[in-house]
């Protein structure tokens, strides 16, 4: 141990403080009145000062101090006793003179103070001499730990070009040491890396800038900052830590063509929205600082435009007009760029901004032909003959060749029948004559096309207009259906009437309304013309009758206002009706009806109380046809059930399905269950053998009889209705026996079937079959 550690050990002691209120403030005096060697007395207690070393270990124990009672004589007859907190195990006292020893290294962050009781008692007695009084031994620090930083390493971020003394962050170092007891951990920063760009405060760790710094040039700093405790003193413990310091970006550059002079072309063909090319500008400055609009300037503007590519903060150059070679071959463009945000604190710097020339060439290219408008309006009259002109569209070549053009209409074949056109000269004459009633605009597509290059091809619209003509004569509009009352008086307005005109008129329609020549001096009824397109027809007379006269035709005169104008004669039918004044159209339509057909009301209802019993007659007959049909029906189906099958031979009888088909009659939803067929072949064999012996009254038949009953009875597939089933007995006595083959061998090899031609002609077929299957056989 050094020297100075050993000074250090012995300024830093640990102290005793009583706990009585008095004791305890003259405790907390100056160190120097705590270091003096003053007695103080508590009931009789003697407190002498007490040190120890913190965090030494002693190989011996280390004396503190000394508790002494003021009875105390040194005659050995007291004894000292410390209780508490570590006593007998860090500290331990004398009993007999009341020295105060520590056997333990002290660790002030651990614990900083212990509270110990001290008592004196009578050896011999063992009686208290002095009462316990509590004490606590407070532990004073020394310098025992480093500086620590936290939290880093650090990051900061600060604008470029921020003045001097912005402040960038703080750093704060930590020491476990007492910050109320001596310098162990009052703290002092330096900076060891970062000159002379930044500087930190040495009590509060703040680094702020030194100067002012472009990011730009560099973007990023690291800085290292060091911490001492003992306020930078010799022997100090101390701590650095790093801090990397950014430097943001501001709009402080503003932006620059990588050219002064641009060279581009385009082609007099290209469309409008045709990219030519593009230009860069470049800025030093990042993210929204670098961003950049292009312009277009002077006289080209109408026809060139420039966009900014976001992504690549390039200008594109596009075709705003279409260019012709042949007006003008080169064009000189100038072009800007401009800051989008602009930082106001760098106006002073200057315009954020830059320009550059770019020159665009227009090359040749050989163009369709080019029409003088694009749109044409013609007119014609309607009624025009056939080979009328209609007018002439006209296209050059723009090209320096001027190759010659072709025209042609290309609008559908319907067009083509109308109009035709001089592929020469361009002239369009009519094919067929126009009715304007039927269309009144005609648009049809003209093409023109080169002679030496037929892929070169434009078209022009041309809209046709057919002018109107007064060629129809005004007419009624609608079919008039006029009544008059027998018992009208003259001077009654019956019917308006108005006329329509299918002519076009440029100043309005007029009409002009009065009766025909021939009806003006016997005419019952008149004319007034209203001067509004329309006429009122009104009696020129009292009363009317059907007897003398049904109806009247009224020739009306319309004449229009055209050039040249027409006049038309249209007839008004007018029909007496039996009537007072007031005409009901109803009740007129059923009396003209009924006195056209010279029938009188009772006549007609009459009529149709014949048809309507003639009507409910013809029903009756039907309903009685189709309830007769019904019940022969039903008959037929009584007929069907209880047919009667009779079978006269014998086998063959299953062949014999005319009766009726009993698959029909077999319900398909039953399931038949499966019954063991009783074998029945031996029994009848012996069956037919006993039959020929005993006659139909033999048990053994009716037995037969009874178990086909049976069987047929409890047979599922048998017809659901009444049937007769017939066995007939052969009977004995026959003499040609029995033909059933039920009684035949298993082989007929044997047999000899020539007696069959002595039975008679009934047997001849058979005979004759057995004859022919024997020979076969052989």
């Amino acid at each position: 141990m050094n020297y100075y550690t050993l000074l250090s050990f012995l300024l830093t002691l640990v102290q005793l403080w009583p706990c009585s209120p008095s004791l305890q403030k003259q405790s907390t005096s100056s160190t120097d009145q705590s270091f003096a060697a003053v007695r103080r007395v508590k009931r009789g207690w003697l407190w002498e000062p007490l040190f120890a070393t913190e965090e030494q270990t002693p190989r011996t124990p280390l004396y503190v101090g000394q508790l002494k009672s003021d009875l105390d004589k040194q005659d050995g007859n007291l004894q000292y006793i410390l209780t508490g907190e570590g006593a007998g195990t860090i500290f331990i006292i004398d009993e007999y003179n009341g020295k105060i020893y520590v056997r333990q290294n002290l660790d002030r962050e651990k614990k900083p103070f212990y509270t110990l009781r001290a008592q004196a008692i009578n050896r011999n007695t063992h009686l208290a001499v002095e009462p316990e009084s509590e004490f606590i031994i407070k532990v004073r620090d020394i310098n025992d730990h480093e500086p620590q930083f936290l939290d880093g390493p650090y990051v900061a971020t600060v604008p470029e070009m921020s003045p001097e003394g912005t402040s960038v962050t703080q750093v704060t170092a930590t020491d476990g040491d007492d910050p109320s007891y001596g310098n162990s951990a009052r703290l002092l920063y330096s900076l060891i890396q970062g000159q002379p760009y930044f500087s930190v405060e040495p009590k509060t760790g703040v680094i702020r800038m030194s100067s002012q710094m472009d990011r730009e040039t560099k973007d990023q700093y690291l800085v290292i900052i060091q911490a001492k405790d003992m306020v930078g003193q010799a022997g100090a413990f101390s701590a650095t830590a790093t801090v990397t310091i950014n430097l943001s970006d501001i709009n402080d550059n503003a932006p620059k063509f990588q050219q002064r002079l641009y060279y581009m072309s385009v082609s007099e063909e290209a469309p409008v929205g045709t990219t030519i090319g593009r230009v860069m500008a470049e800025d030093s400055d990042i993210g929204e600082n670098a961003a950049m609009n292009y312009f277009i300037e002077g006289d080209s503007t109408d026809v060139f435009d420039i966009i900014t590519d976001n992504e690549t903060q390039e200008g594109i150059i596009l075709l705003k007009k279409r260019v012709d070679y042949e007006s003008k071959r080169r064009y000189s463009v100038r072009a800007k760029v401009v800051n989008r945000y602009i930082d106001e604190r760098f106006l002073e710097e200057g315009p954020f901004e830059d320009t550059t020339i770019v020159k665009i060439n227009v090359e040749d290219a050989d163009e369709p032909p080019v029409f003088t408008s694009e749109n044409y309006v013609m007119e014609i009259a309607e009624g025009a003959m056939s080979g009328s002109l209609v007018g002439a569209v006209t296209a050059r070549d723009p090209d320096n060749d001027d190759s010659p053009v072709r025209y042609s209409i290309v609008r559908g074949m319907y067009l083509k029948r109308l109009f035709s056109i001089d592929e020469d000269n361009g002239t369009i004459i009519t094919t067929k004559s126009l009715d304007r009633e039927i269309t009144a605009w005609h648009n049809i597509t003209v093409t023109a096309t080169e002679t030496r290059n037929p892929e070169k091809i434009s078209e022009a619209n041309v809209y046709i207009q057919v002018l109107n003509v007064n060629d129809h004569a005004p007419e009624f509009p609608k079919y008039y259906e006029t009544f008059v009352c027998e018992n009208a008086f003259s001077g009654q307005l019956i019917q308006n009437i108005s006329a329509v005109d299918k002519d076009d008129s440029a100043e309005g329609h007029h009409f002009f309304f009065s009766l025909a020549q021939e009806a003006t001096n016997n005419s019952h009824f008149t004319v007034k013309d209203n001067q509004d397109n329309t006429a009122g027809i009104f009696t020129a007379k009292n009363g009317f009758s059907r007897q003398e006269q049904l109806s009247f035709y009224l020739p009306i005169l319309i004449l229009d206002n055209g050039t040249p104008p027409l006049t038309s004669t249209n007839t008004l039918t007018i029909t007496v009706c039996d009537c007072d004044i007031e005409v009901s159209i109803f009740f007129c339509r059923y009396g003209a009806f009924m006195y056209s057909l010279g029938l009188s009301t009772e006549a007609l209802v009459a009529v149709l109380a014949c048809v309507l019993i003639l009507l409910v007659s013809i029903l009756a007959i039907v309903a009685i046809r189709q309830q007769q049909q019904k019940s022969l029906f039903s008959e037929k189906i009584e007929e069907f059930r209880e047919n009667i099958v009779r079978y006269d031979d014998e086998g063959g009888g299953e062949e014999d399905t005319e009766a009726f088909d009993i698959s029909a009659l077999r319900t398909r939803t039953v399931m038949r269950t499966h019954r063991p067929r009783k074998n029945i072949t031996t029994e009848i064999h012996s069956l037919y053998r006993q039959s020929l012996q005993v006659g139909p009254d033999s048990a053994a038949f009716r037995q037969f009889i009874l178990e086909k009953l049976e069987e047929a009875n409890t047979d599922p597939s048998a017809p659901p209705y009444d049937s007769l089933q017939t066995y007939a007995f052969e009977g004995t006595g026959s003499l040609a026996g029995s033909l059933s083959s039920l009684g035949s061998n298993a082989s007929d090899a044997d047999q000899n079937y020539e007696y069959l031609a002595d039975w008679g002609p009934q047997f001849k077929q058979l005979a004759s079959m057995y004859a022919s299957h024997r020979s076969m056989r052989d």
